[in-house]
């Protein structure tokens, strides 16, 4: 073993106090989760410690895609599309029905539509999905969940975009299935890999905090595992890539951890029992696999299920945690299926935090509004309580006076109103009226406020969708499940160096609208 280094490596990166740690750079915290109680730490690779570089990743996707999609015999002018590898955020929803992009909130409500690139009215939007919320995964929608499934989106809203403007037909459902048939091949056939693995520098962003962030766990007594669906040979490079150079004391990416699964197929390997294997003769590749007896430090294992995994490393769930990416295969399954703790990493949260900051005035400014909306709500419902009576007493009068004069009856008790009372009365009702209009102008004045705002805000965030973690006042569906099902989120790995390795994470109250 390795001589530990001594922390914290400050040539390496500063330790800031947390209270003075950019917004960015914070662990935030859904359900308490003490460190101290935490014996093993996993982490995903691809999108967890491998941050890729987004925009170059679409690109590259879609250009691989949409030659395959030409192979298949679509034309070849779907190449020279101009496709915006800025317009698909997480959390959206593809209707093969209609060829639409949809984003919804937590109760699955769309909020925002696009046809290609098309923003669709919130009438159309009413008219189609809120009889019937959307739903996934279903045969009509396909959840884009992952970053790796950005450049899907962007690849199929471009086309029926370009199909629109040229006035041709499209098979919505038959489209996408094309474009996930098209992709999943060039994943599939080393196509998009061999891209990467040529230029790693390009396509994957190396963070030099990482390797002190996995030391600083390690010597805090934590055993740490990799735990990821990309094939050995690529883990091999990307791992190398990330870790291989980063500290003389780990003389490979292996040293940092005590176990490291590949191929494990996630989230099949939370619910089914494939066996753990390992190569009899490392040095060797096809068939020299066996099951696994044990678990090794700088052996690397393929395939296995949770179960297994357990009883191997000899610990309970609940003294793990998992740090992934993928809200379904890393986080919702193995909340579901173990008792294991769960981080995960959302590398939007650098534009997330950064909106935020931008459009503070704003949020503050809509916030007032909301509040004055509030008050003229209590105060329409004065007036229009006051006008319903004082339009009941003259209906009153008027029906008593009808009944007097068709049936002759005896005069009213007290005697009817005068002249002057019914005069007062009238009067008080047109006060009461223009009361009423008078707030209802006030209230469409701050209704169309309240949308331009909106607007502004949403696009300081995205431009197409707005916040990823947000839908108009309502958290999204992608937030939703991230509140559900992630313990802790952040926007990388590294950003644990700034705790200690037994921090307690404690969540903020959690407020009911009565308690507000």
């Amino acid at each position: 073993m390795p001589e530990q280094l001594p922390l914290p490596l400050e040539e390496v990166a500063p330790r800031p106090s947390v209270a003075g740690l950019p917004k960015n750079r914070r662990v935030y915290v859904n359900r308490n989760l003490s460190l101290a109680h935490i014996d093993w730490i996993g982490f995903d690779m691809d999108y967890t410690l491998a941050i890729y570089d987004q925009a170059a990743m679409d690109r590259l996707s879609i250009d691989v895609t949409a030659a395959r999609l030409v192979q298949r015999g679509y034309p070849e002018w779907i190449t020279t599309i101009p496709y915006d590898t800025d317009f698909a955020i997480r959390g959206l929803l593809i209707d093969k029905k209609y060829g639409h992009v949809v984003k919804m909130d937590r109760y699955k409500a769309v909020g925002k539509a696009y046809r290609g690139f098309t923003q669709l009215p919130k009438d159309q939007i009413r008219a189609i999905y809120h009889s019937n919320k959307a739903r996934a995964p279903t045969s009509r929608y396909h959840f884009i969940d992952t970053l790796y499934a950005l450049s899907e989106a962007a690849l199929y809203a471009g086309i029926i975009d370009a199909c629109d403007k040229r006035g041709e037909k499209v098979d919505h459902a038959k489209l996408f299935a094309d474009i996930r048939e098209a992709i999943d091949e060039a994943h599939r056939d080393g196509t998009v890999q061999a891209a990467i693995t040529s230029d790693l520098s390009r396509y994957i962003k190396r963070d030099e905090v990482l390797g002190p962030t996995l030391h600083k766990l390690r010597s805090a007594g934590k055993k740490l595992f990799l735990l990821t669906n990309s094939r050995r040979p690529y883990t091999e490079l990307v791992m190398t890539h990330l870790l291989g150079s980063a500290s003389a004391e780990y003389p490979t990416w292996k040293h940092y951890f005590d176990v490291v699964v590949c191929a494990s197929c996630k989230p099949a390997f939370f619910q089914e029992h494939r066996p753990l294997m390992e190569r009899v003769h490392e040095d060797r590749e096809g068939s020299n696999m066996r099951p696994a007896q044990g678990l090794e430090r700088m052996r690397v294992y393929e395939g296995g299920n949770l179960h297994d995994f357990e009883r191997m490393l000899g610990v309970t769930g609940d003294r793990v945690l998992y740090v992934g990416d993928h809200i379904y295969g890393d986080i919702l399954r193995s909340k579901k299926e173990s008792a294991w703790r769960t981080a995960m990493i959302i590398q939007e949260m650098d534009i997330e935090v950064a909106a935020y900051h931008e459009c503070g005035d704003a949020l503050e400014e809509l916030a007032d509004l909301e509040e004055r909306r509030a008050r003229l709500d209590d105060e329409l419902r004065y007036h229009q309580a006051h006008f319903k009576e004082v339009q009941r007493r003259l209906d009153s009068i008027a029906l008593t006076a009808r009944t007097v004069r068709v049936e002759g009856s005896a005069a009213l008790s007290g005697g009817p109103p005068s002249a002057r009372a019914i005069s007062d009365l009238e009067a008080e009702r047109i006060r009461a009226k223009r009361a009423v209009e008078r707030v209802r102008t006030m209230l469409r004045e701050i209704e169309a406020n309240a949308r331009e705002l909106e607007a502004r805000i949403d696009r300081s965030f995205h431009q197409y969708w707005g916040s990823l973690l947000k839908e108009g006042t309502e958290t999204s569906s992608f937030g939703d499940q991230v509140e559900e099902y992630a313990c802790l989120y952040t926007s990388r790995v590294s950003n644990m160096y700034y705790y200690s390795p037994l921090q307690t994470f404690r969540s903020p109250r959690d407020l009911m609208p009565h308690e507000l």
